[in-house]
């Protein structure tokens, strides 16, 4: 497997590991920021971009995606 391709499938293992965290919307608001962060600076970086933009994006969308999912 190239590492162009095994960075993007660890991150998306460790992804779904922490999936299930949290019980309240205030703690999957937190766990998926973490997640949407590391996410977005992975694959920002593999893709070529920055990889802080990709962080305050992907960190933004699962913090925005964690709070609003249902338990």
């Amino acid at each position: 497997m190239t590492r162009k391709l095994l960075i993007p499938f660890l991150i998306g293992s460790l992804a779904l590991g922490l999936a299930g965290c949290g019980n309240s919307p205030g703690m999957r608001a937190l766990t998926g920021g973490a997640i949407g962060a590391g996410a977005g600076a992975g694959i920002a970086a593999v893709s070529g971009g920055k990889p802080a933009t990709g962080a305050l994006i992907g960190g933004a969308v699962g913090a925005v995606g964690g709070a609003v999912t249902a338990p």
